[in-house]
């Protein structure tokens, strides 16, 4: 679905011909949104909830993985309970088991990162040092097992059992960081809030923050330009 078709779904009656030729100058945006969401996650985005599997969230990270850093794979599992499971494989250590939960999930104009409490964790290549791992700090662990590093475009810190990783970069390097509306990026308009697990997905509350100039623009596209039958 176009952005007309969106435009007339949520405003009926609105001459289609009319809003054809004022949103022309927003297609360039829209062509990158509407690839990077769809119609289905606009609603979502909107009404302030989107659920994303587990398999979408992996693939971004893959995307964005430093491929000579110290983590070679990560993938995520989602659980019922709101826990989330982390499998990272690693150069020094190989391959490592967290579960813990999402702390703190945040991404607006300013700053976008994420916080993660690690809950246990285990070793799955070693014996006896897979109890060593389970039983101290996780950055007492990195000194002794490698560093936990996601690479450059994703920025990672941790500190006792926390791990919080900045996503910020990866955002700014992604096609939808190219949209922008009156000067204005598209990514900038979405605020996220928080993140919880389920079973196989994770759901993120999300906010619109929509310039006041392109907000007066719309409202003088519908309401003072005739657009309306």
């Amino acid at each position: 679905m176009d952005m007309p078709a969106i435009v007339s779904e949520y405003f009926p009656g609105i001459n289609m011909q009319q809003i054809n030729e004022a949103v022309e100058k927003y297609q360039p945006a829209w062509q990158i949104i509407s690839h990077t969401w769809g119609h289905e996650t606009l609603q979502e985005i909107m009404q302030g909830q989107v659920s994303v599997p587990d398999e979408v969230i992996n693939q971004a990270i893959a995307e964005n993985l430093g491929q000579d850093g110290p983590v070679q794979s990560v993938k995520l599992k989602s659980k019922a309970n709101g826990r989330l499971e982390i499998l990272a494989k690693t150069k020094k250590a190989g391959r490592i088991e967290f579960s813990g939960t999402i702390d703190d999930f945040v991404h607006n104009s300013q700053e976008s990162h994420v916080t993660y409490k690690v809950k246990e964790r285990a070793l799955k290549d070693h014996g006896l040092a897979s109890w060593f791992f389970s039983r101290m700090s996780l950055s007492m662990a990195q000194k002794l097992f490698g560093k936990v590093d996601l690479g450059e475009s994703l920025p990672t810190n941790i500190h006792g059992n926390t791990i919080t990783v900045d996503y910020k970069s990866a955002l700014d390097q992604s096609e939808l960081a190219k949209a922008t509306i009156k000067e204005h990026r598209v990514l900038d308009m979405v605020e996220i809030k928080s993140a919880v697990p389920h079973d196989g997905y994770i759901t993120f509350t999300t906010s619109l923050n929509i310039p006041e100039d392109i907000q007066r623009d719309v409202l003088d596209m519908i309401l003072r330009r005739g657009l309306v039958d």
